[in-house]
């Protein structure tokens, strides 16, 4: 529905609130597009899968008076963040969108076999269904957390919008769990070093918890559900990069065909 204006405004002021109107209609829309990815997934099921926990997330919104509540980014929100006595370069939101975009687009998720929950530097822990399709682009990103911190769920489009694609969840995350499943803790700084491909050998869930912040390490951020802290490669690795190693060698584990998984 159009939006409507009272007719004292001048044209300038008219064009203005309408153009704030469509926009912020458009930052409200669900995600249109899904993956039927097959509904295995249960938190009390001990059937194989991986379990990725990307910690110490950056989503948070401000509040502007020009563009309303947005996602702070290091980029456009310096100013912002420097008058709060923040460090800027830790508003890192787009280290989330890196990594969802890796795994939501991997075989182990179209085979149904993947698990992804983020929990955020403020505590929110939000739950992602294998189904979402992430937006591609990164404003589109940020448009639909900017909805899902605001709206607590965010829903697919059309015929499916009964599906919860994204949602927020009470803490702790072990709730959300499988009882006594590993987790296991990834930091460059450890002095264990594994190839994770040793953990893919059990039929059994598995979690691995990636820090998906700028600085620091898991040990700094308090992370204290973890059994072991690994270290995966000699080099600091990104931490979507570290998403794409750990997947590809479940992927070859579990011998996921990529020509049979579910489009």
């Amino acid at each position: 529905m159009a939006a409507r204006f009272p007719k004292r405004l001048s044209g300038k002021k008219r064009r203005k609130l309408k153009q704030m109107a469509e926009k912020k209609d458009s930052d409200e829309e669900p995600v249109e597009e899904y993956i039927p990815v097959p509904k295995r997934l249960n938190k009390d099921s001990n059937d194989k899968r991986l379990i990725v926990i990307l910690e110490g997330a950056s989503i948070e919104t401000g509040f502007t008076k020009r563009d309303g509540y947005q996602l702070l980014t290091s980029d456009k929100h310096h100013s912002l963040l420097t008058k709060e006595g923040r460090d800027p370069s830790l508003a890192r939101p787009d280290i989330v969108h890196q990594c969802l975009l890796m795994l939501l687009d991997s075989p182990l998720n179209q085979a149904g076999l993947l698990q992804i929950f983020i929990h955020t530097e403020k505590n929110v822990l939000i739950q992602i269904s294998p189904q979402t399709r992430i937006p591609r682009t990164f404003d589109r990103f940020c448009g639909v957390m900017v909805q899902l911190l605001q709206k607590l769920v965010v829903r697919a489009a059309g015929n499916d919008s009964h599906v919860p694609l994204l949602k927020i969840i009470k803490n702790p995350i072990t709730d959300h769990l499988p009882t006594g499943c590993l987790k296991i803790g990834t930091s460059h700084k450890s002095k264990k070093f594994v190839d994770p491909l040793v953990y893919a050998t059990d039929e059994k869930p598995i979690v691995f918890v990636i820090g998906a912040f700028a600085h620091g390490s898991l040990e700094e951020r308090g992370v204290s559900y973890t059994e072991e802290t690994v270290s995966i490669s000699n080099y600091p690795l990104s931490a979507a990069y570290t998403c794409a190693v750990i997947c590809s060698k479940f992927t070859e584990a579990w011998n996921i065909d990529t020509k049979s998984s579910v489009l």
